[in-house]
């Protein structure tokens, strides 16, 4: 089959034949990819920056959000059957240790990671297990949500617990409007009462955020900090999504934030400088945002069905991932990029 390949760091990934995933265990799934979502993390990974703790052995298939139609199931599956469709959680998980026994599987002791330390699915097969599997509505195909799977599903975990920490009327900032931010936005407008500000340097992701439901939208260019406190009465808003976390969207992250506010962190690239003593006077907490959950993706697939989330995507052709990758880092990609096979 096809398949697109890191074969070393710093240089141009290539689509090469390999063998076709087999089925190896009594829970395996092979899906037949239909889609697959082009993120900033794969950039990273060619960068290098997830080497050393992927600890993958090269040459390996990238893409982590893909979603299709199974193909093959091994002999214990019962929750699908051959050809339906589906979304793929991002993890493999062992369903048995302590974080799976709580429902938070994507903190699995024994998880294994497809597209960033096991094989993914810039490819035409990918093998995952029945755990990782869930089926999506009839009038949706593989294209519309893939990209859920991991920054969608990125998104709704980090939304619902600003959901969970606010109040109707409290105010979240939203930094950045880009691939997750777009998501982001429209799940806090359908599970919270927050009015939501979005902060962005592009006026064109700024527009797509205003269409999609955004409170208010502000160009970052030096007077964000001012027009946030502005806005809500020199105190500060209550939550900051952060959806960049480089180039300085942190320091003024805070700046904007609530005494007893919650940042939430997303996107990643710098570091935090915040002096303990303000952290403490001001009692802020700094709250990590990885993938979510089995059961926070089903949850996203309903809000999907019910027209709630939509991406705003770019497809390519699975032969053209390089212009993919290309126009992401160039800052082309309005939305989502996605491959297809």
């Amino acid at each position: 089959m096809k398949a697109v390949q890191v074969v070393g760091y710093h240089t141009k990934p290539q689509l090469t034949e390999v063998p076709e995933p087999r089925l190896e265990g009594p829970l395996d799934v092979i899906v037949r990819i239909g889609a697959a979502g082009v993120c900033r993390t794969d950039l990273h990974i060619l960068e290098g920056q997830w080497a050393a703790k992927s600890k993958v052995e090269l040459p390996y298939t990238i893409g982590h959000e893909n979603a299709g139609w199974v193909h093959a199931i091994g002999d214990a599956v019962t929750n699908i059957n051959v050809g339906d469709k589906v979304i793929l959680h991002p993890l493999i998980t062992c369903g048995l240790c302590r974080a799976c026994r709580f429902g938070d599987d994507v903190h699995c002791e024994k998880s294994k990671f497809p597209g960033i330390d096991t094989d993914g699915g810039y490819a035409e097969y990918l093998r995952t297990t029945a755990r990782s599997v869930v089926k999506i509505d009839d009038d949706l195909e593989p294209a519309d949500v893939a990209a859920l799977a991991d920054a969608g599903l990125t998104a709704y975990h980090a939304a619902a617990k600003v959901a969970r920490a606010t109040r109707p009327g409290d105010t979240c900032v939203v930094i950045g409007a880009g691939g997750l931010g777009h998501i982001g936005i429209q799940v806090l407008k359908a599970i919270s009462g927050v009015t939501v500000v979005v902060v962005d340097r592009n006026p064109a992701a700024l527009r797509l955020a205003g269409a999609i439901g955004a409170d208010e939208t502000i160009v970052a260019d030096g007077t964000e900090v001012q027009r946030v406190l502005g806005l809500t009465g020199g105190h500060g808003a209550e939550a900051v999504l952060d959806f960049v976390g480089e180039g300085g969207a942190t320091k003024q992250g805070i700046a904007m934030l609530r005494r007893a506010g919650n940042y939430f962190v997303v996107g990643y690239g710098e570091n935090i400088d915040v002096p303990t003593l303000d952290i403490i006077s001001a009692e802020i907490n700094f709250i990590g945002n990885l993938v979510g959950s089995y059961n926070d993706l089903h949850d996203l697939m309903t809000l999907a069905a019910q027209g709630k989330v939509t991406l705003h995507t770019s497809t390519y052709p699975l032969e053209e991932f390089q212009r993919a990758l290309d126009d992401l880092e160039a800052g082309r990609v309005r939305g989502r990029a996605i491959l297809i096979p």
